[in-house]
C-alpha cells in the first residue's frame, strides 16, 4: 500500500488563518506579529500580560536512542498534542525550530510526519521567522567586534592565543572547524586561529532558549566569555560592548513563533539548539508561554533520553522553575529490533526475539526518566510492518519495568490514532504523581557532575579526563562557576560515546576531550569522544535530491 510523503500531506492540509490559530488560546489580532498568513510571532506586551496566570501542565516526550530505523519523536509530539484537543483538552505543542544544517545533510526536514505534522512545513525548514539568521548575525557581530578592538590597539589587552569566541553558521561544513583567519598583512589584522560552529551550538542560541525577557537576554550576553588576558582573567561580550547591539539584532527572534498542527491547534515552535551538543530544547520564553494559556503543553527534547530528557530535567527545568508532570518515551518496535541486532533491511520481518533483546535500551531510558521523580508511559509509535506480537513483546517488557506502553497511530491517523495515549498522560498528568527533582545539587563539584551524569545516565565504569581539564573546572569553580551544571556533548547513538555500542552497554569509559564554559547561558559543555560542534554532510546528502518541480513548488524536504 502507498503512502503519501509528508510533504505532500503538508501540501494538502487545511491551513486556518493564524489568527484564527491565536483565538483558540485567547489572543487577538493586536497580539500576533504575522509573518504571512500562516505564522506569527507573540508579542511580548501580551506574554507580560498573562504572568499572573496559574501553569498549565507540562508533558515532555523523549524517546530510545534513534536508530536508521526511525522513532518519530516530534511525530509523536504533534500526534499526543492533537489527541489531548480531540479528547476535549486544551492543548499546545511546544518544538523546536529546525536548523539548515541536518535538513540539507541527513534528515531533510523536522516538523513531524504522516498526519501528525505542523505546517507550514516547508517555511518550518527553511528561514521560517528569521530567527536562526538572526542568533547567526548575532554570533558574528561579537566575533567581529572582538578581532577589530584587537586591530585598533587592544585595550582590553586580549590575548590573541586564547580568543574562545569562535564564528558560526547554520550549515554542516566541515572545512571550517579549524581555519586560520585575518591572513593578508597589517590590513586585515592580527593572524590567528580559529574555527566555525553549527549556529545551533551557538552560546547566543542557548541564551535566547533560556532567557526570560529582553532584559534577561542582554544580560545573559554582556555575561558570555569571549577571551582571556595574558594573566588569564576573562573578557567578557559587555567589555567589547556589543551586548547591545546584539540585542537589537535579537530582538524579533526573542519573540515565539505560532503557527498550527494539521487539525489546527496551536503549536509553538522556537529555538533550536542541538541536544547532542546543546542542551536540545525549545526556548523558555515559548514553553512558560504556552503553559500560562493552555491547560496542557506538550514539548519534546532532542535525541533520545540520555541527551535531550537529561539536560530538560538538569538545565532547563532547573534554570526556568519547570517541572513536568508525565514523561512519554517514544520507542519504535523496528528500533528494538535494530538494538537487537536486526540490520535494517530485514527489519520487516517478524522477529519477537529480537524486540525483547533490544527491549534493554528502552529499559535504562524508563529508569533513567523515573529517577528524576516522574511518572514515565511508553508511546509505542506503530509502523505498518509490526506485528500484535511484537508490539506485545514491547507491552510485556515496560510492564515488567512498572510503566505502562500505549500502541499510538498518529502517523496514519492523526489525533484518532493518539486518542488512546492522550487519555493515558492526561489522566497521569492530573494525578499530581510526579516528584520532580534533577539528579545532582548545583553545590556539587562540576567533575563530580559529569560523573554523575555518565554513571547514572549512561552506566559508564568511570570518565576519562587528563589533569588539564581537571585544572579547567577546579578554575572554573575558584572563579565562582561551580554552581553551574553541565551539557553533555556525545553521540546521540549510544549511551555511551562510542555509535556502534547499541543496546544498553556496559563496562565502558567516557572520555572528556574539552571543556567550555558557557557562563553567559549559565552551564558547562563537556565534549566527549569525536563529537564536533560543526557536523560534517554524509557521502549523499539530503541536499541533492532537494528541488523546485516545474510548478515552483519545493520537492525532496521529507
Amino acid at each position: 500500500m502507498a503512502f503519501k510523503s509528508d510533504i505532500q500531506i503538508a501540501r494538502e492540509a487545511a491551513k486556518r488563518p493564524i489568527q484564527k490559530i491565536g483565538e483558540k488560546l485567547g489572543l487577538s489580532s493586536d497580539d500576533l506579529l504575522p509573518y504571512g498568513h500562516d505564522k506569527a510571532k507573540i508579542s511580548q506586551s501580551f506574554i507580560d500580560s498573562v504572568q499572573d496566570r496559574p501553569d498549565g501542565k507540562l508533558i515532555l516526550v523523549t524517546a530510545i536512542n534513534p536508530t536508521p530505523a526511525g522513532e518519530g519523536k516530534t511525530t509523536t509530539t504533534v500526534g499526543l498534542g492533537d489527541g489531548l484537543n480531540r479528547i476535549g483538552k486544551k492543548a499546545a505543542v511546544c518544538i523546536r525550530e529546525a536548523s539548515l544544517g541536518p535538513n540539507f545533510g541527513m534528515k531533510g526536514g523536522a516538523a513531524g510526519g504522516g498526519y501528525a505534522q505542523v505546517v507550514p512545513m516547508e517555511e518550518m525548514n527553511l528561514h521560517f521567522t528569521g530567527d536562526f539568521h538572526a542568533i547567526t548575525s548575532a554570533h558574528n557581530l561579537l566575533a567581529a567586534m572582538i578581532d577589530n578592538h584587537i586591530y585598533w590597539g587592544n585595550e582590553l589587552e586580549i590575548d590573541t592565543r586564547r580568543v574562545v569566541w569562535r564564528r558560526v553558521v547554520d550549515m554542516n561544513d566541515r572545512a571550517l572547524r579549524q581555519i586560520t583567519a585575518s591572513l593578508g598583512g597589517v590590513p586585515n589584522g592580527f593572524p590567528r586561529e580559529t574555527g566555525f560552529d553549527i549556529t545551533v551550538a551557538s552560546e547566543v542560541m542557548a541564551i535566547l532558549c533560556l532567557a526570560r525577557d529582553l532584559s534577561d537576554l542582554q544580560e545573559r550576553l554582556g555575561a558570555m566569555i569571549v577571551a582571556y588576558r595574558r594573566d588569564r582573567s576573562p573578557i567578557f561580550a559587555r567589555d567589547i560592548k556589543a551586548d547591545g547591539a546584539m540585542t537589537v539584532l535579537l530582538k524579533d527572534a526573542m519573540q515565539p513563533n505560532l503557527v498550527q498542527t494539521l487539525e489546527n491547534n496551536p503549536a509553538f515552535v522556537h529555538g533550536g539548539p542541538f541536544a547532542n551538543i546543546a542542551h536540545g530544547c525549545n526556548s523558555v520564553i515559548a514553553t512558560t508561554t504556552a503553559l500560562k494559556l493552555a491547560d496542557y503543553v506538550v514539548t519534546e527534547a532532542g535525541f533520545g533520553a540520555d541527551l535531550g530528557a537529561e539536560k530538560f530535567m538538569n538545565i532547563k527545568c532547573r534554570k526556568a522553575g519547570l517541572a513536568p508532570s508525565v514523561v512519554v518515551v517514544v520507542a519504535t518496535v523496528r528500533a528494538m529490533k535494530m538494538n537487537g541486532g536486526v540490520a535494517k533491511a530485514d527489519l520487516g520481518a517478524e522477529n519477537v526475539a529480537a524486540v525483547q533483546k533490544g527491549c534493554a535500551n528502552l529499559g535504562q531510558h524508563i529508569e533513567n526518566v523515573k529517577s528524576f521523580g516522574v511518572p514515565v508511559v511508553v508511546a509505542i509509535n506503530h509502523f505498518v510492518t509490526d506485528t500484535e506480537a511484537e508490539v506485545q513483546a514491547v507491552k510485556d517488557f515496560v510492564a515488567e519495568q512498572g510503566a505502562e506502553a500505549i500502541l499510538s497511530r498518529h502517523w496514519e491517523l492523526g489525533s484518532e490514532g493518539a486518542a488512546d495515549l492522550a487519555t493515558r498522560v492526561a489522566e497521569i498528568a492530573d494525578g499530581d504523581s510526579a516528584n520532580f527533582a534533577p539528579i545532582y545539587p548545583d553545590d556539587m563539584p562540576l567533575f563530580r557532575k559529569i560523573e554523575t551524569i555518565a554513571k547514572r545516565i549512561y552506566r559508564a565504569d568511570e570518565v576519562l579526563a587528563d589533569q588539564k581539564i581537571r585544572t579547567q573546572l577546579k578554575d572554573w569553580e575558584d572563579q565562582g562557576y561551580g554552581d553551574l551544571p553541565v551539557c553533555m556533548a556525545k553521540t546521540q547513538y549510544s549511551f555511551s560515546t562510542d555509535p556502534e555500542l547499541r543496546g544498553a552497554p556496559r563496562d565502558f569509559s567516557v572520555p572528556v576531550r574539552e571543556v567550555r564554559l558557557s557562563a553567559g547561558a549559565g552551564f558547562v559543555v563537556v565534549i566527549c569522544g569525536e563529537i564536533m560542534t560543526m557536523p560534517g554532510l554524509p557521502r549523499v546528502p539530503s541536499a541533492e535530491a532537494i528541488k523546485l518541480n516545474a510548478d515552483g513548488d519545493v520537492e525532496g524536504l521529507f
